[in-house]
């Protein structure tokens, strides 16, 4: 079906397997555009952006090449942290901190996109410099608070995400009553990023605090309206697994750069006891979105992409924790620091309860999967807890998450055949 509004073709999907929610009404953009001979001499052609047999969205060659300037970041903001064994807790409240802000400017795009998927000539270069932006934001997190380059990165970001929410605003009742909620919300919190850059450079951080509360919250002020035009519920999980696979890797990256050169038998055989926790980390993760067990319970999404701000959070502290034992082992150490300790701890935690989180929003969680959960957290409390010896926690720590995966991954999967089975 195809409507018309104010030059702009908008088309609608008709209703999938799932319901109402797997429903996506998509806008192609066709004005305010680059002039066409532009965009002829610089060969950029309109394309509708590309759909499997079954008409789901897939993410697109910009989308992916938007998400290389974040690897980047990522790398940026987890080195923050230094090669100290003892972060303080300053430390870590500043990368998490910048975790969050990097995110949510990732995140921004992402639910434009998988609302409105114009790939136009006008489209491409605004997100060209968007990621400009992001570039800015990753150059200036080494020097937050001082230097100007992370606000003016996330105001470029946020500026070019108002603009397109602009673009959209006029194609049909739904997007206006959604970019409304969105241009509010987020113009306001622009206009304060704006702001710190005239105060003094120790009271930046308190409005970059306040603008990001009033821009996450905005989300849920609007889910009211956001909701009656759900998300993509196979474009939004696939993006924000793409994304929290970019936290993997940097979480593996951290963990690679700890092992040193030649290393000897002994550090092969603990950076691959410490690789094991990771990999359990994705085999879970990737168990649980491939069974769709949300599929049709996304709606605005707005839970869903939340609980994996702590989860992404939580996985980058991992990484660098990991690395640092590894490191300690390659020292000869014989005790962690306790600082250490609490923060392997605590990002395990927080990356079980995501976990069962997550599974709440699909249904009640079963006496086996709180088991489950309890049993996690639990093993993970009290190995991080009462071991000391950097070898002997990591071999006692990759062994209890493996265990966890492997009882997760078989309830995971198990429920989603029990979902997927036709009835009758």
């Amino acid at each position: 079906m195809a409507t018309t509004a104010a030059g702009w073709a908008v088309r609608a999907r008709e209703p999938g397997p799932r319901g109402d929610h797997d429903q996506m009404r998509r806008v192609r953009t066709e004005a305010p555009r680059l002039p066409r001979w532009l965009a002829d001499l610089v060969g950029l052609p309109d394309q509708t952006p590309g759909a499997d047999e079954a008409g789901h969205r897939h993410a697109t060659w910009l989308e992916l090449f938007l998400d290389l300037i974040f690897v980047y970041a990522l790398a940026a903001v987890v080195a923050r942290l230094g090669n100290e064994p003892s972060p303080s807790p300053r430390a870590v409240l500043a990368v998490i901190g910048l975790f969050v802000v990097i995110q949510w400017a990732w995140m921004g795009q992402v639910y434009y996109d998988t609302r409105f998927d114009p790939d136009d000539a006008l489209h491409r270069v605004l997100v060209l410099v968007a990621l400009v932006g992001a570039g800015a934001m990753t150059l200036g997190v080494d020097e937050v608070p001082e230097s100007v380059l992370l606000p003016v990165g996330y105001l470029i970001v946020r500026g070019v995400l108002l603009l397109l929410y602009l673009r959209a605003w006029p194609t049909s009742p739904s997007a206006r009553m959604v970019t409304t909620v969105y241009l509010i919300g987020f113009g306001s919190g622009w206009f304060i990023w704006l702001v710190s850059l005239a105060v003094p450079t120790e009271l930046r951080p308190v409005l970059w605090v306040i603008a990001m509360v009033i821009e996450l919250a905005t989300p849920w002020v609007g889910v009211r309206w956001l909701n009656r035009w759900p998300v993509d519920n196979r474009h939004l999980p696939e993006r924000i697994g793409q994304f929290t696979i970019i936290v993997l890797g940097s979480a593996l990256a951290s963990l690679l750069f700890a092992v040193p050169d030649h290393p000897p038998p002994h550090m092969i055989l603990t950076a691959a006891l410490a690789f094991l926790i990771p990999a359990a980390v994705w085999w879970v993760y990737t168990t649980f979105v491939t069974t769709r067990l949300l599929q049709s319970r996304l709606r605005g999404g707005q839970a869903y992409s939340y609980l994996h701000i702590p989860l992404g959070g939580a996985l980058l502290l991992l990484g660098w924790a990991l690395g640092q034992v590894v490191r300690l082992v390659d020292d000869n150490a014989n005790r962690l620091p306790l600082e250490l300790r609490l923060l392997l701890g605590a990002s395990m935690v927080v990356w079980t309860v995501c976990g069962l989180a997550l599974y709440w929003l699909w249904t009640r969680p079963s006496v086996a999967r709180l088991a489950i959960a309890a049993y996690g957290v639990v093993s993970v409390s009290l190995i991080t807890a009462t071991v000391h010896q950097p070898r002997l926690m990591l071999s006692l720590l990759s062994l209890a998450v493996v265990g966890y995966a492997v009882l997760l991954s078989r309830r995971l999967a198990r429920a989603g055949q029990e979902t997927n089975t036709p009835e009758g």
